[in-house]
């Protein structure tokens, strides 16, 4: 039997589980890299941030509690823990659309309040929206174009695509595999 180092089996373990919970054709995608590293900017609060939230097959607990910050509700400043798989599906979206820019997060977590009063006046505001389970983004990439950025998502084929252009982002969560406009 062959000498595995750890480093080797930490990639085969978390690549394997990785491998579960995506389509196929992106699960070697967890194997050929050490660290998944992504640029941030809030654009309501002006943070910007560069995080390496998974590396050498487990997920940072320091970059997911700074997540949790950055992804706060800006209009109450409550905070929630931010699902890994949404993680995930940012990394696989900006690799497959080949952006150099950080995402632009227009909201992440939602409070309950927030989303109450977004569900009251504005349109395509869910009651029991899963930005209130840390499980949504809103979000856009400045270096492509947004009809674009909802077709490379939507061929992810993992979670909820929603496309919003007169506001300018797409809406991603770890839901069901849908679509909507």
């Amino acid at each position: 039997m062959r000498d595995v180092s750890r480093r080797q089996f930490l990639k085969m373990s978390m690549g394997a589980a990785f491998a579960l919970g995506l389509p196929v054709r992106y699960a070697h995608a967890s194997l050929d890299v050490e660290a998944r590293t992504l640029d941030f900017l809030n654009v309501h609060t002006g943070e910007k941030q560069r995080i390496t939230y998974w590396e050498y097959g487990i997920y940072q607990p320091d970059a997911m509690a700074y997540m949790k910050r950055l992804l706060r509700d800006h209009r109450t400043n409550d905070e929630h823990e931010i699902h890994t798989a949404l993680m995930d599906i940012l990394w696989l979206l900006k690799e497959q659309a080949a952006s150099v820019e950080p995402f632009h997060i227009i909201s992440g977590y939602r409070s309950p309040q927030t989303n109450q009063m977004l569900f009251e006046t504005t349109n395509g505001v869910r009651v029991d929206s899963f930005h209130l389970q840390g499980r949504a983004i809103d979000v856009r990439l400045p270096d492509i174009k947004l009809p674009d950025l909802k077709e490379v998502a939507i061929g992810l084929k993992f979670g909820g695509v929603g496309y919003y252009p007169k506001s300018n982002f797409i809406h991603l969560d770890t839901g069901p595999t849908e679509f909507w406009e």
